[in-house]
């Protein structure tokens, strides 16, 4: 085990993977919400490789998350980067989109 010092950083450090696999947990979601017409009508990646890329970094992360291989290696944090870029760039462009063929819509937009 470890102790004093080493244990805290450790935690700390484990703490971060896991908001970092939390992170890449909602931007796969959100990703999968979207209409696959809004990722091309935005400009962006088509959906298809957006799910890629952030289906291998929420894999990233779930190994950072239990621990199968350390944050300070580069897989975790290049995973939590695809998903940053995602939430930061593509989200925002493709929001306005819509989530597709949702039921309460009208015409005009939801009720």
């Amino acid at each position: 085990m470890l102790g004093g010092a080493q244990g805290f950083v450790f935690y700390v450090f484990w703490a971060v993977a896991i908001v970092a696999f939390v992170v890449e947990i909602w931007a796969f979601v959100d990703a999968v919400r979207r209409p696959a017409g809004a990722y091309t009508a935005a400009g962006k990646l088509t959906k298809q490789l957006w799910m890629i890329i952030l289906g291998v970094a929420l894999l990233f992360g779930l190994a950072g998350a239990v621990a199968l291989v350390s944050i300070i290696q580069m897989l975790p944090v290049i995973g939590f980067i695809a998903a940053a870029v995602y939430l930061a760039d593509v989200r925002p462009a493709v929001r306005q989109y819509g989530r597709g063929g949702s039921s309460s819509s009208g015409p005009y937009g939801p009720w």
